[in-house]
C-alpha cells in the first residue's frame, strides 16, 4: 500500500550529482530584506525555506551549502528578523524567511516581520517551492499550520522537510510521520513527499539538493 505523503527517495546518480554541482558552485550572501522594495529583481527561479524559530533552518542551509557560517544560527529564538537572500549558482536565489511562532521580540516587531512574510509569499512569481521545516522530534504544530495556510492561500506549492531525524527514536519515527501526513492531508498546497534531514549526521542532504536542482 503507498502511503500518503510517502518519504522522497534517495536520487539517482544523475539526479545526485546535479545537485551536488549546483551546491558545489558559488553561494554566497546578498542581501537582507526587511521591506518588500527591497527585494532583488525576480530576475531568476528562487526557493525559500520556511520554519518556527529554532527548528535548524540556517543550520539546514549551512549543510545544503558546506558552508558552516553562511546561514547564520541563533539559540535565540526569533533573532533572523530579514528575509535573507544567497545566491545559488549564477541563476538562483535560495531565501531564508524569518522564523515565524515564538519570538523574543516585542509585538509590533513580530506582526512587522508576518506582514512582510505574508506579502513576501503572495507577491513573488520566481518562488518554484516553499520548504517548510518541522521538527521531527515535535511534528506540525499549531504555527506551522498557520503558515502552510498561507502558502495554500498564495497558491505556492510547499514542500515538508523534517529536520533533526538522527533524534527520533525509531520506535517514535512512525507516529510523527503519522501526525505529519494528517496535517498535509488538510493543505492542498503541499507537495506529495516528505524529506527526511539531518544536517548533523547528513541524511537527506543529497535528495534535498537533488529536488532543488530540478526546479527550472
Amino acid at each position: 500500500m503507498t502511503l500518503p505523503f510517502p518519504r522522497a527517495a534517495p536520487p539517482d546518480a544523475a539526479a545526485a550529482e546535479k545537485g551536488r554541482k549546483l551546491f558545489a558552485g558559488p553561494t554566497d550572501f546578498l542581501k537582507g530584506v526587511v521591506a518588500m522594495d527591497g527585494l532583488p529583481p525576480a530576475d531568476r527561479p528562487e526557493v525559500c525555506f520556511a520554519g518556527r524559530s529554532n527548528v535548524g533552518k540556517s543550520t539546514l542551509i549551512n549543510a545544503l551549502t558546506g558552508r558552516k557560517g553562511l546561514a547564520r544560527a541563533s539559540n535565540t529564538p526569533g533573532r533572523t528578523q530579514e528575509i535573507n537572500f544567497f545566491t545559488l549558482g549564477n541563476d538562483r536565489f535560495l531565501v531564508d524567511l524569518p522564523g515565524y511562532g515564538y519570538a523574543e521580540a516585542p509585538l509590533p516587531v513580530v506582526q512587522k516581520w508576518q506582514r512582510l512574510l505574508k506579502a513576501y509569499l503572495s507577491g513573488r512569481q520566481t518562488l518554484r517551492r516553499a520548504f517548510v521545516l518541522i521538527d521531527a522530534r515535535h511534528g506540525v504544530k499549531k504555527v506551522d499550520e498557520e503558515i502552510m495556510a498561507l502558502l495554500d492561500q498564495s497558491a505556492v506549492t510547499f514542500q515538508v522537510v523534517l529536520t533533526k531525524s538522527d533524534k527520533v527514536k525509531a520506535r517514535d519515527r512512525d507516529a510523527v510521520l503519522a501526525q505529519v501526513r494528517t496535517a498535509l492531508s488538510c493543505h492542498p498546497a503541499a507537495f506529495p513527499e516528505i524529506v527526511e534531514t539531518s544536517a548533523e549526521k547528513g541524511e537527506g542532504i543529497a535528495t534535498l539538493r537533488a529536488i532543488i536542482a530540478a526546479l527550472e
